[in-house]
Formats: C-alpha cells, structure tokens, sequence
C-alpha cells in the first residue's frame, strides 16, 4: 500500500487540517470588524513568536517593544521593505552573503544604497572579523539571513548585530526559515527589523508573509522613499486598527492566525527542542548512511536547525542526479535540490513545522533507498538507526518498519 505524500521541501512545509480549514470559511470584507479579530490573533501570535523564540521563553523585545506586521506578499516584500524604508541614494549597506538569500537580500540593497558586501562561496561561514572591517561609522544598514536556506548554515546574527550596535547601524535580518522554529533574540541580538514568510517554520500558506519593527527604528522610517505598497510608516499605522494598507489575502491571514495559535500552544521553547532534535536525527541519519553535508561550520556559525543540505554523491552528482530525485519521488517524497550552481550538487530536507519525528526516520530511509537504487553505496539501515537514536523513538513506532 503507498504512503501518503509526503513533503520534506523547505518550503512551502505541510500544513495542518485545522490551518487548511481556516482557508474555507465564509469570506468576510477585508474593512470588516470580523477581519479585524483576524488580524489581531495573528498579530498576537506572531508578537509571542517574534518576542519569546528562546529555550526558556525569555522575552527578547526591547524597552519600546515593536510592532508585527502582516505583508500581502512573501518575504522578498519584507526584505524589500525593511531596506527602502531605511536607506536611501548615498547610504552605506554592508550585506552578508554565503548563499542564494543573503545575495537577495545584498540585490534588493543594491537598487536603494552603495553597498558592500562581505561574501564567501555558498556553504561557508563568514567570518566576524571580514564584517568587523566592512562596517564603519558611516554604514546606515546592515543586512543579513540568519538561516541559509540555501545551503543548510544558521549564521552569527548575535556577533553581527554587536558590530552594527558600535558603530550605530541599522539590522535588518531575514528569519525566514529560523523564526518559528529556532531561537530567535530581538533585544540581545540588536536587531531592528525581522522578516518571516508564513509558509516556513510557521506553518502556514505561502503568498503572505510577516516582520517585527521594534519601536526604536520607528523614526528612522522614510515610507515616501520605498515603493508605494511597502511604506511601513503606513502599513504601521493601519497595524493599530488591525487593518493592512491595501486588500488583505482574507482566507491566508485566517490560516496564519491558526498556525500562529498552534506555536503558542506548543510554546516557543518546545517548539525549538523538537526542531533541534530532529535536524540532529537527520544530520546523523545521512552521515551514518556515508553521505556528507554540505555546509561548512565554522567560527560564530553552526549548522541550520530547521534545513539539512546534503552533498550528492559522485554516481548521482550533475546530469545524473535525476535518478537519485525520480526514485525519491517514485516512493511519494518531495525533497529539495540545489538552488542556482547548486543544481546537481546538493539534496535539501526541511523539518520545519509540525513534523512528526516518523517523518524525519521516513525521510532518512526514503533518500537511502532512492541512493541506493541509483547505485550509491550506502547503509540505509545504519542511518535509520541512527536517526533514531538521536530521536529516541521506538522501533516500533516507525511508519516504515
């Protein structure tokens, strides 16, 4: 009998009944107090998610606290508008980059502001001291992605946000696939903008998306420089009545405040111990099997808790990886490759969400019997075994046994 479908992609993650359910009811004018009580659950869950993403549920806001926004738009919107509201022509940016997402976010500054970067090749740490030396006291904004989706490293936003402190810069940072399912610090990371996307660790539809703006950067917005439908000045000033600027996604912003309410249900810091055992339960399940990951960790950054990227071996590597990914879709798996020069060189696996730890011993057997299918050698039971060690589930308790 075939298992159902399973997606293991980092993004869009699987969503829950009740999350698709919210999807369905009646709509509502997005001008009515019905939609109103929408938004403000979602703006509630996200301030629990945005402010106490810690092990112990400190809460992390500054003294001003902020304010969450919902976007009408994925987090390229937020990205986008955290650095068009902040600089403009003759402003300095300093912008991270060791994969596809810290180049976006250094592209999107590009358009706005001179900017350097401080780049390594995809899959390697940026040293702290290369972005000590890039930022001056001339530099207004410094931009960054904590989790690198791309290539499967969680980088040093608290070493980062230190520099921007000194030498008072602004610090923009895309949570994309940490917030929710990571730590997560405001306040002790000095960061005064972050940008989620709901179809990540949130667990919800993609096609919306989210951003923190802590109350001490309120003042250093200038919404007449950013393009018309990101003006945060406005989108914050709607945010009080619980309103968005323009049309809101009605049926997506019902789906997010149920998944939201899910996390803090869960609570913050037993939402970041499973992520964590899970991403370790799939990093040793591929080890142990002989497969490399990719990434490479190193000074302040460590490898991601919420994405795994793994090294395709030589036999399924370039034009030969497609047997590798057609015997992973042919057992009803849907897994990532790589992004851009990536393709054919890497695997990405998500356990972002609300995963059940059989998902993850699922996955770690899936990818080695579609490796060994190809003609891999490999040892798909050492790595089912593995994974499960650092999962501590029963045997019997596997779907796939």
């Amino acid at each position: 009998m075939e298992e159902d479908f399973l997606l293991l992609n980092p993004g869009p993650v699987p969503i829950t009944d009740e999350v698709s359910a919210a999807m369905d009811e009646p709509m509502v004018s997005h001008r009515s107090a019905a939609f109103e009580a929408v938004y403000e659950r979602a703006q509630d869950g996200l301030d629990y998610v945005f402010e106490q993403s810690t092990l112990d549920g400190t809460d992390t806001a500054t003294d001003g606290g902020g304010t969450s926004l919902l976007l009408n738009g994925t987090a390229s919107m937020g990205m986008e508008a955290a650095v068009a509201n902040l600089v403009g022509g003759g402003d300095h940016v300093v912008s991270l980059v060791n994969g596809k997402f810290g180049r976006r976010f250094a592209r999107i500054a590009e358009r706005y502001a001179d900017v350097t970067r401080v780049e390594v090749p995809w899959g390697e740490s940026i040293p702290l001291a290369d972005v000590d030396a890039a930022v001056t006291d001339d530099t207004d904004l410094v931009t960054m992605v904590h989790n690198e989706t791309s290539t499967g490293l969680l980088n040093p936003v608290a070493g980062v946000g230190r520099i921007a402190e000194d030498h008072d810069a602004r610090f923009a940072v895309d949570g994309v696939t940490s917030i929710g399912g990571d730590v997560f610090c405001l306040d002790p990371w000095n960061v005064d903008i972050a940008i989620t996307d709901a179809q990540k660790a949130l667990a919800a539809p993609p096609g919306i998306s989210a951003m923190y703006v802590t109350e001490e950067v309120v003042d250093d917005l200038d919404g007449e420089s950013a393009p018309f439908y990101e003006d945060l000045e406005w989108h914050l000033r709607k945010a009080e009545s619980h309103q968005t600027p323009f049309t809101s996604a009605v049926p997506l912003f019902r789906a997010l405040a149920v998944a939201v309410e899910d996390i803090v249900a869960e609570t913050m810091p037993e939402r970041i111990i499973r992520h964590r055992r899970q991403a370790a339960a799939f990093r040793a399940g591929f080890t142990a099997m002989g497969l490399d990951l990719f990434a490479n960790a190193d000074d302040a950054t460590v490898l991601s808790n919420t994405v795994t990227a793994v090294s395709l071996p030589e036999a399924v590597a370039g034009d030969d990886a497609d047997a590798f990914f057609d015997g992973v879709d042919a057992r009803n798996v849907s897994i990532s490759g790589g992004q851009a020069h990536l393709g054919g060189t890497i695997f990405r696996v998500s356990n972002m969400g609300g995963l059940p730890d059989e998902a993850i011993l699922r996955g770690v057997r899936t990818v080695g019997e579609a490796m060994a299918d190809a003609g891999v050698d490999v040892d798909v039971e050492a790595g089912v075994v593995a994974a499960r060690d650092e999962l501590d589930v029963a045997e019997t308790a596997s779907a796939d046994d």
